[in-house]
């Protein structure tokens, strides 16, 4: 049975991208920081559907030296690893001239060390079985997001380890990206009227759904044998206007 590790499992995208494995007979391995009980929520839905199929793991994917023991812990459940998807991301805005250094150590760690260092970590696993490594990336790492610089460039930054670890784990390990539009939208407050200017310029006229996503990662994990090194944008035709 394969098995897939999904960084920031219990809700939101994560979770969209774990019931997509799940439904194709994959055995889904849940990490999650402090969600915890939406995470056993989803844990208990998928192991009543087909038992012993799911499993969670905690962990701060801030800690770098942890990020190892994560993987251990994962390929442990099933002795093998098929497809570790870098979901697990630190959103919020930070205005040039008030970045503090603790941020820049969240939205980097998050959206970019954590990433490198679990797939440096679970590439001879992946080795073994031809796995892939999927990460989700952002349209913003190309169309810049006014006062979210420092994620700007953290995504952007992930988009290029995606392609650079393309070239350094083929042939045996595909690694692809996606980059959402608006599929969400986020958990923190939004001024009045920027959900409809957000609508205004995606030529699809309304956002996407998480399934949208969680589709997309499936395909590059598993039926896309001749694809590396590439991002996929799933976001309306929103980048049209970049």
């Amino acid at each position: 049975m394969k098995s897939v590790l999904i960084t920031g499992a219990a809700k939101r995208l994560g979770a969209a991208i774990a019931l997509e494995f799940h439904r194709a007979g994959y055995d889904v391995i849940l990490h999650y920081r402090h969600s915890g009980t939406e995470v056993e929520v989803l844990s208990t839905g998928l192991n009543q559907e087909r038992p012993h199929s799911a499993i969670t793991l905690q962990g701060d994917l801030l800690q770098t030296v942890s990020l190892g023991a994560l993987i251990e812990r994962a390929v442990a459940f099933r002795g093998r690893l098929d497809a570790l998807i870098n979901n697990a991301s630190a959103f919020y805005p930070t205005p040039l001239g008030r970045v503090t250094e603790a941020q820049w150590d969240e939205l980097i760690g998050s959206n970019l060390r954590a990433p490198f260092f679990l797939s440096q970590a679970g590439a001879p696993y992946l080795r073994s079985t031809r796995g892939a490594i999927v990460n989700i990336g952002d349209v913003h790492a190309e169309r810049m997001l006014k006062d979210f610089p420092v994620y700007s460039i953290a995504k952007a930054a992930l988009h290029a380890m995606t392609r650079s670890l393309a070239k350094e784990l083929a042939p045996d390990v595909r690694v692809n990206g996606v980059a959402p539009g608006a599929i969400l939208w986020p958990e923190r407050p939004m001024a009045a009227g920027e959900q409809e200017v957000v609508v205004e310029q995606i030529p699809l006229g309304r956002i996407g759904r998480p399934e949208d996503i969680a589709r997309a990662v499936f395909y590059l994990a598993d039926e896309a044998p001749y694809v590396t090194g590439q991002i996929l944008s799933v976001d309306g035709g929103r980048s049209l206007f970049s």
